[in-house]
């Protein structure tokens, strides 16, 4: 067995990171749409997680996506699945990092890397979007957020298909949004009084 070279390493931990980061707008989704690309051969995934591609885990990520895309359109009932959604996000960026580095040899070794790649790649978007969403709330009401809800989901689509085709794109995208966050953090602590 050859050693990959740095160039498909660093494509593939770049797939990983934007695919997780897919996840951190909407969970079952970015899977859901894995899973059909594995299914059709357009994306490979780690042979242990061949079970994202079966009938069975396909209906059920379909389900799955069509409920939390409708709940999220729901006023209250969007705020308590984003509370939940801080957890299922970043499970859900674990699983589809570790799932295209499921490449390597050992199969724990992919999961080790999928959860230090993949839960802090989905939580910097699901960060950026629960702001914009608390801001759209307080300023509308919540009367904007079907329609910033949309955007997210349109946002998941274009996310998802960048992290396919140019990955490095997204992970570029993800430490400028990450470098953005901070700073906009570290200036709203510098304005409080001790």
């Amino acid at each position: 067995m050859e050693n990959p070279d740095l160039v498909t390493v660093l494509q593939t931990v770049g797939l990983a990171i934007a695919l997780a980061a897919s996840a951190g707008l909407r969970a079952w989704l970015p899977l859901l749409l894995a899973g059909l690309l594995s299914r059709a051969d357009l994306l490979q995934l780690g042979p242990t997680f061949g079970f994202l591609s079966s009938n069975r885990a396909l209906a059920v990520l379909a389900l799955a996506t069509v409920l939390e895309i409708v709940a999220d359109k729901i006023p209250a009932v969007d705020h308590a699945l984003d509370g939940l959604s801080t957890v299922l996000r970043p499970a859900a960026g674990t699983l589809l990092a570790a799932s295209v580095l499921g490449t390597v040899s050992d199969p724990l070794t992919a999961w080790v890397l999928g959860a230090a790649v993949g839960a802090p790649a989905s939580l910097v978007p699901h960060a950026a979007k629960s702001g914009l969403r608390l801001a759209s709330t307080v300023f509308t009401a919540g009367l904007a957020n079907p329609v910033v809800s949309v955007l997210e989901d349109l946002g998941t689509l274009v996310l998802f298909a960048l992290a396919v085709f140019v990955p490095l794109v997204v992970v570029a995208l993800l430490l400028l949004t990450t470098w953005l966050l901070l700073r906009r953090l570290l200036a709203r602590r510098a304005v409080q009084p001790a």
